[in-house]
């Protein structure tokens, strides 16, 4: 008994995180257009730094849940705020070309993290995994209160209590049922009944959403032909990509019985492939538009997908950070085309609102990523070999990944290039003498 309570608690300090994420999501919008976008992010910002040094100093487990859901609320509103603050300051040209730095880190950490966390555990403790947040954010809070410009905010309207309710609600219980399925099963009764109640509050919050004058969400925004396809190239498009990343280190680990560091490093060239073929993508995107660069992206992640799909036990280590190395110069073409796109047409105000919602996408991504893998890898499976699957459940996860990249290029292929290639090929207007006068700035501008 006491063991299955402390395997739920266990369970808890993972599954919070994401839920209160997804919860806090939808109120992101409106406190950045009523507070201000430097406001909202620097006090996210300082709430995830201080839930970080309190999980690392929790005495118990449900100290730990606790933390972690004060963590989770926090990047819930920090992920919008920053993309606010990012495509609400630069043009569609300037933010291609931001775009290209923003990358490094953004892939850099993540590849950089499993090498980290595993020294850290190694040879101090689990606390120091949450302890590292402070001393690499206390910089960014700085920074941020000196040098980000100031934003007022404004005026958004009455705040709609009841479309947030509906669609935290609904975010929140799918959210659950989603990264509890491959651990309890889906057929589940707590699976089954959070994902039932997820899909019947997300579907009232749609409905209620096209009705209200002022929603929160503003689902209408998917109106917008450009706006919806990218983000549902995201949805379908991120489960590879992210599970890709998800299903290398399981390989290394479980199949062929590598350390954590092998696999860590083994993963590693998969961030330098993408910040390679970022900056050819950066100079590309004016020129062809995203549809080609995402199309051909998408198709390179299923050719190197089904590479990995013939991976064995007797796979060498250079060969497996070979076809990282690959997957992260087709995963390039994906990141900026995709996020730059879907705001391309999008009125300047409604950017707090769209961004919330590339949020909301993005992450339901990245959350179906590692379920898809899960369950890719217990199809098929003994029951009794479900705890250490055998290479060929491997390799069937990697051609279901793949399957997924092809259909998600396909529709790639289909996606308007929005303004970015006509305005390339537009010519460039006669200048005229006259006086010069200084731009004036919009009040908007964070």
């Amino acid at each position: 008994m006491l063991v299955a309570v402390r395997g739920a608690a266990l369970d808890g300090v993972v599954v919070v995180y994401p839920v209160c994420l997804a919860t806090a999501i939808p109120a992101s919008a409106w406190l950045v257009e009523r507070f201000g976008g430097k406001r909202v992010l620097l006090t996210a910002l300082l709430g995830f730094l201080a839930s970080s040094a309190l999980c690392g100093t929790a005495g118990d487990l449900g100290q730990l849940v606790v933390h972690r859901a004060v963590q989770g609320l926090s990047a819930g509103l920090l992920l919008p705020a920053s993309a606010a603050l990012l495509f609400g300051t630069f043009t569609a040209s300037e933010q291609v070309r931001v775009s290209r730095y923003m990358i490094v880190p953004r892939q850099v950490a993540p590849a950089a993290a499993p090498i980290l966390g595993g020294l850290l555990v190694d040879h101090l403790s689990w606390r120091w995994v949450f302890y590292v947040n402070v001393p690499v954010g206390l910089p960014a809070v700085f920074f941020g209160a000196l040098f980000l410009a100031r934003h007022q905010g404004g005026r958004p309207g009455r705040f709609d209590l009841p479309g947030l309710l509906l669609s935290a609600a609904a975010l929140g219980a799918l959210m659950f049922g989603v990264s509890e399925g491959p651990n309890r099963g889906w057929s589940s009764a707590a699976v089954l009944v959070s994902l039932t109640a997820g899909a019947l509050l997300l579907t009232a919050a749609i409905g209620y959403g096209l009705r209200a004058s002022a929603p929160l969400p503003r689902i209408r925004l998917f109106a917008d032909r450009l706006f919806r396809d990218t983000n549902l190239l995201n949805l379908v498009g991120l489960v590879p990509v992210l599970g890709a990343m998800y299903l290398g280190p399981l390989f290394l680990q479980q199949a062929q019985g590598r350390s954590a560091s092998e696999s860590g490093l083994a993963t590693f060239p998969e961030a330098l492939g993408v910040l390679l073929t970022v900056q050819l993508v950066g100079v590309l995107y004016a020129r062809v538009g995203p549809r080609v660069i995402v199309g051909c992206g998408m198709t390179g992640v299923c050719a190197v997908l089904l590479l990995f799909a013939t991976c064995d036990t007797d796979t060498g280590l250079w060969t497996f950070r070979l076809y990282m190395f690959l997957l992260g110069l087709a995963m390039g073409c994906f990141f900026i085309p995709t996020t730059v796109a879907s705001l391309a047409t999008i009125d300047r105000a409604d950017l707090p609102q769209a961004t919330t919602l590339n949020t909301v996408v993005r992450q339901t991504g990245g959350a179906l990523a590692p379920a898809v893998v899960t369950t890719a890898l217990v199809l098929g499976t003994s029951p009794a070999a479900v705890a250490d699957p055998p290479v060929t459940a491997y390799q069937q996860a990697y051609l279901v990944l793949a399957a997924l990249a092809a259909v998600t290029a396909v529709f790639a292929f289909t996606l308007p290039d929005g303004p970015a290639r006509s305005a390339a090929r537009a010519p460039a207007p006669a200048v005229r003498p006259g006086p010069v006068r200084a731009p004036q700035e919009s009040a908007d501008l964070p």
